[in-house]
């Protein structure tokens, strides 16, 4: 069995999407997922399965999801690894930090290297950002909802599919990956 941390995107955010976790939790375990556990009301799910496909884990559950619930959701599987691996954040070496000001984009490819200036993030200053694999590291100047430099923005500029987490979020799901 291999657990799957799945990444629900736009969900029952200012009444859209909208979807119990518990009819979510049901929906997964009649499709065959086991273990099925959901954290907060923002998509956080997760799953056992055979399959160690995440993106077969991913197809399978935006599939489920649509035939249920009628919502084209992307989906974003993450494993145990990609999310141990936000420990690395540069931006938790710098003296005094805000860990409230955090954030992690988990996207959908491995990125380039370079792919920090296909973001133009320099428009964005003093908002910083650094790109990790299929991470991206954020830092907030003031706040999440006070920025342009947000999910939409990053999934038009590189062409994938985003979903932001805020640094609390990020740890407690890794805490409640090592307690499976």
């Amino acid at each position: 069995m291999t657990t799957h941390l799945v990444l629900l995107r736009g969900i029952n955010v200012s009444g859209h999407n909208m979807m119990k976790m518990e009819a979510l939790k049901s929906c997964l375990e009649a499709a065959g997922f086991e273990n099925v556990v959901t954290y907060i009301q923002s998509g956080n799910v997760f799953v056992d399965t055979d399959d160690d496909s995440t993106a077969a884990v991913g197809f399978k559950i935006k599939q489920e999801i649509f035939k249920v619930f009628g919502h084209e959701v992307p989906v974003i599987v993450v494993n145990k690894q990609d999310l141990e691996a936000c420990l690395q954040n540069p931006f938790l070496n710098e003296k005094d930090v805000d860990l409230k000001k955090l954030y992690v984009a988990f996207v959908s490819t491995t990125l380039r290297s370079d792919s920090i200036n296909d973001l133009k993030i320099s428009q964005f200053k003093p908002d910083e950002a650094r790109i990790d694999q299929n991470r991206i590291f954020i830092k907030y100047a003031v706040g999440a909802g006070k920025t342009r430099f947000d999910q939409k923005y990053i999934e038009k500029k590189l062409n994938v599919s985003a979903t932001i987490r805020n640094w609390n979020t990020v740890m407690q799901l890794l805490k409640m990956y090592e307690e499976r």
